[in-house]
């Protein structure tokens, strides 16, 4: 160990324990009372000292917020009185390069943001002792966790992404700070289940199948951004109280009846009577997924939802707050657009009364790719007889839609809202079908609502393409290759809106089982390259002239 104290080294000498405490000597009280402050370096770490009126305090050097030396920061001290000014402030140190100020005596910092190390100082025999000992990794972690809801406050994805790794640090389980996010925002959310919930399985697949630890953490920033940023300034909306026996058709009238408060108590006690974690779960998961396919509706965000779900409380194990990840999805059931009631898509509840599930044609991806809603419905009607067969064709078709929209609709500013089309759209006719395909291996009743659903995202989308477009630019030659490099391109994505990344971070996930499942499905090419144009063509999001074209032509018919 060193001391440096403007260009002067003086060697560190060990002191003895002191009841399991691990104390260093630093340097001469007289060498740091010459100068006022010094840097010592110990072990990896740099510890700035600072004479105050208190005392002599000691602090890690590095500030938080982007690393800066705090050794040559400014000390605002002037008092007597033990550990504080004589105006009874404590003692604050400024970091002078973006002015955050740091309680010398806590490491907390006035005003809100994470607090840095100080650490226990003893002047024995002349010489400075420091306390070097780490606090227990459990106390490590519950500062942590205190530090990272903290920052829910002014959500900022460094500071999250250094209270994880400091959980990671202490030997701890970050799914345990993913599982207490949830817990503090499941009641935030007035709708239920939002995109922050529904990416954070995908995000963890992500980051189990890393190598990297950095790129491991960058999926659990991501996941802890999008659910502060889904829940910030929020207040509460309490679920009902109260729990009732478990009832599937009842609850799924519940839903039906936007009756929240049954709902809930239903979802409650069947998570009571199934039993603990991912057990709980499954007992109420069939009423889940019908209540979710009963109508086409949310743009399919309500059956990803559940799938998404169940993979969050399987990934998270033992740490996952099954009650508070359950109710949030319940509600967003409850509330969901019932898309099936307006016109462009009446037609599919005549086409699910029609279902015999014995029509005998022989489905091609050609039925689907350019049809209206009405004869994508027909065509998987007279399909019916062979549902995997049928899965495989609108799959492909919609892999077909991905590749072939047309960018107009994307970037147009002179359009009615209703032509607000882009690769998100397209995208959902893709994971919507994943999460149905996996309802229907559980459930094959539900075989129906899904291929039906599919079709009625073709349909809408069909109207959406540019047959001619050059989608060949996109093509995969190596997919396995392609499917592993692109991992790495959504980790490191580079964008700002959580929305995308989540969209990002989930139809990669629904491409990549997709693929894993058949691997040598006609349908793998045209997915892979569909994929490949999602993720990598530029992509406007925010289209301020559009904005004030439609608001002027609302205003207008006003």
């Amino acid at each position: 160990m060193s001391a440096v104290i403007e260009g002067i080294v003086t060697e560190a000498r060990p002191k003895p324990a002191d009841g399991g405490r691990r104390w260093v000597a630093a340097l001469p009280l007289a060498d740091l009372q010459a100068k006022g402050r010094a840097l010592v370096r110990h072990d990896g770490r740099q510890i700035a000292l600072f004479v105050t009126a208190a005392g002599v305090r000691a602090i890690a050097n590095r500030c938080p917020h982007e690393g800066y030396p705090l050794s040559e920061g400014t000390l605002a001290d002037g008092g007597a009185a033990e550990g504080a000014g004589a105006d009874g402030a404590a003692c604050t140190l400024t970091c002078n390069w973006h002015n955050w100020k740091f309680d010398l005596d806590t490491g907390e910092v006035v005003g809100g943001g994470d607090a840095v190390r100080v650490y226990p100082v003893e002047i024995r025999d002349g010489v400075v002792h420091l306390d070097v000992t780490d606090p227990p990794p459990e106390a490590r972690m519950d500062r942590a966790l205190a530090g990272l809801r903290d920052g829910f406050r002014r959500p900022r994805r460094d500071r999250f992404a250094r209270d994880l790794a400091r959980i990671e640090a202490a030997g701890g389980d970050p799914r345990r700070a993913l599982a207490a996010a949830v817990t503090w925002t499941h009641d935030r959310l007035e709708w239920g289940t939002e995109h922050g919930y529904a990416a954070l399985p995908d995000w963890l697949a992500l980051a189990d199948a890393a190598a990297d630890p950095v790129d491991r953490l960058a999926c659990l920033v991501e996941t802890v951004g999008h659910l502060a940023d889904d829940a910030l300034r929020h207040p509460a909306f309490p679920y009902p109280a109260g729990s009732l026996a478990w009832d599937e058709d009842g609850f799924v009238a519940a839903v039906e009846a936007e009756d929240e408060a049954a709902a809930v108590r239903l979802a409650r006690g069947g998570l009571a009577a199934g039993g603990p974690g991912a057990a709980g779960f499954d007992a109420v998961d069939r009423g889940l997924c019908r209540a979710a396919l009963g109508h086409y509706q949310d743009f399919g965000h309500s059956a990803i939802y559940v799938e998404k779900t169940r993979e969050a409380i399987a990934r998270l194990g033992g740490q996952a707050p099954v009650e508070a990840l359950v109710l949030a999805l319940v509600r967003s059931l409850v509330y969901a657009r019932r898309e099936d009631l307006i016109p462009e898509f009446r037609a599919y509840r005549p086409a699910r009364e029609a279902w015999t599930g014995r029509g005998s044609a022989k489905a091609k991806p050609a039925d689907f790719c350019r049809a209206s809603v009405s004869k994508c419905l027909e065509r998987a009607l007279a399909a019916s007889g062979d549902v995997e067969r049928l899965y495989d064709a609108m799959l492909e078709a919609a892999a077909w839609q991905l590749l072939r929209a047309d960018p107009l609709y994307a970037a147009r500013a002179d359009q009615p809202v209703s032509r607000n089309v882009d690769r998100l759209d397209f995208s959902h006719a893709i994971t919507f079908a994943n999460a149905g395909r996996r309802m229907a291996a559980r459930h094959r009743m539900l075989w129906p609502d899904v291929l039906l659903q599919v079709a009625c995202f073709l349909g809408r989308n069909g109207g959406y393409v540019a047959p001619g477009y050059d989608w060949r630019q996109w093509q995969v030659a190596d997919v396995d290759g392609f499917l592993a490099s692109a991992a790495a391109g959504v980790i490191d994505h580079g964008q700002a809106e959580y929305i995308v990344t989540a969209h990002l971070a989930k139809m990669l996930c629904a491409v990549r089982e997709e693929v894993a499942v058949a691997p040598n499905a006609a349908r793998v090419p045209a997915l892979a390259a569909a994929l490949n144009r999602f993720l990598n063509e530029p992509y406007r999001r925010i289209l301020p002239r559009r904005i004030a074209h439609q608001a002027r032509e609302t205003v207008r018919g006003e």
